[in-house]
């Protein structure tokens, strides 16, 4: 008797997953009465993947824009300090005294006009 018990078992088995393969399981009344359910779960898990998926990608540009907003930042570093050098009293009268120019160091200090 056990082992047409076995049998039986494995044949339902067998039922289930060729059912549940072949389709036969939506034709089930659990699944008829509860279609709409269903179209809804899966609606919410489509919509559940396509948020992750966005998500992931905004993570990906904000890396992105992190970077560059390093990069230009390094690079404004740069010329704010090239401009400090090349406007320093010292650089702009040997700038002067390479071009030959007439104009002098001002003797007097600057004073303000009220």
């Amino acid at each position: 008797m056990a082992k047409s018990e076995k049998k039986k078992d494995k044949k339902k088995r067998g039922n289930r997953l060729s059912s549940i393969l072949g389709g036969d399981i939506l034709a089930n009344d659990v699944f008829r009465k509860q279609w709409k359910l269903m179209v809804l779960i899966m609606v919410l898990i489509l919509f559940y993947i396509d948020n992750r998926y966005s998500c992931q990608q905004q993570l990906i540009e904000l890396d992105k824009l992190k970077v560059e907003l390093t990069d230009v930042k390094y690079d404004a570093l740069t010329r704010s300090s090239e401009l400090m050098e090349k406007s320093r009293q010292s650089k702009i009268q040997e700038y002067i005294e390479k071009k030959h120019s007439d104009l002098q160091i001002s003797t007097t200090p600057p004073y303000l006009i009220k």
